[in-house]
């Protein structure tokens, strides 16, 4: 199986999915990490020059149509990886990428392999009530 996580350094996660320049993608097998591989990611800044869906006070950050385009363009690189670990994300990404077959986990784990056993254990909490 292979689990991705964002990350700035390839050691810790992310606390922001948009910002966020790397994925760290790990294979897992017989529960042990084999491979790791630091793949580039899309993130805020490729899309500045994309106009923006309009915004509505009433909806969640990042659900227009435009923001779910963008969401899978950055969800393109894990495609491989069943689950995606971060610190924090939009609403709209989180469901984009459920919506794409990744279980995003919101996890309070900066280590990127703790959070990694703790995900092979069933015992890492998605703490989607963080969304913004």
């Amino acid at each position: 199986m292979k689990i991705a996580a964002i990350t700035d350094d390839g050691q810790t996660i992310s606390k922001h999915f948009g910002r966020a320049a790397h994925y760290l993608v790990v294979t897992v097998e017989d529960e042990e990490i084999v491979n790791r591989e630091l793949r580039e990611k899309l993130g805020h800044a490729h899309f500045t020059h994309e106009s923006h869906d309009p915004h509505h006070s009433d909806a969640p950050h990042g659900t227009g149509p435009r923001a779910a385009h963008r969401h899978d363009r950055m969800a393109e690189a894990i495609q491989d990886c069943e689950a995606l670990l971060c610190g924090g994300m939009g609403y709209g990404a989180y469901e984009s990428l459920r919506q794409r077959g990744i279980r995003p986990i919101v996890t309070d784990i900066e280590d990127i392999d703790e959070a990694v056993q703790a995900y092979i254990e069933g015992r890492i909490e998605d703490q989607w009530h963080l969304l913004h």
